[in-house]
């Protein structure tokens, strides 16, 4: 049974080459990827080559909960795209659109099974606005 996909989006005030180093430098992703003020990514760590592997700690800022989000990198697309294969076997493509000097980015990701599709949404979209809050500083 094939998996529900979920698409989240957002518009960067800032040039597709910019979002890419954003989304893709460890430094980077540990200052964004969180959902909201009280969680953190205290680490983050990026192979950027097919095969190479992804890593974010996603922590509570309060120590109540955390967990590692790992992948692996299937696809890399210089400035276009990147797929990442989740351990549980679900994919996540990001796509990076230039507009003028913005960036559309677009992330499609394979829904799990445990949490409603609209958390997962949520979730997704709220880390997503909170690497173009970052991005636009």
């Amino acid at each position: 049974m094939a998996s529900r996909q979920i698409t989240v989006q957002t518009t960067i005030g800032s040039p597709v080459e910019r979002v890419w180093e954003g989304f893709t430098t460890p430094d980077h992703i540990a200052r964004w990827n969180f959902a909201s003020d009280d969680w953190c990514c205290p680490s983050a760590e990026a192979d950027l080559r097919v095969g190479g592997s992804y890593k974010a700690r996603m922590e509570a800022k309060d120590g109540s909960f955390g967990f590692d989000f790992e992948a692996v990198y299937e696809e890399l697309n210089l400035h276009k795209a990147l797929t990442l294969a989740m351990a549980d076997g679900r994919r996540a493509r990001t796509i990076f659109v230039p507009l003028d000097g913005k960036t559309k980015v677009t992330t499609t990701f394979d829904a799990e099974a445990e949490n409603p599709v609209e958390m997962q949404r949520d979730g997704w979209q709220a880390i997503l606005e909170n690497f173009r809050a970052y991005m636009e500083r």
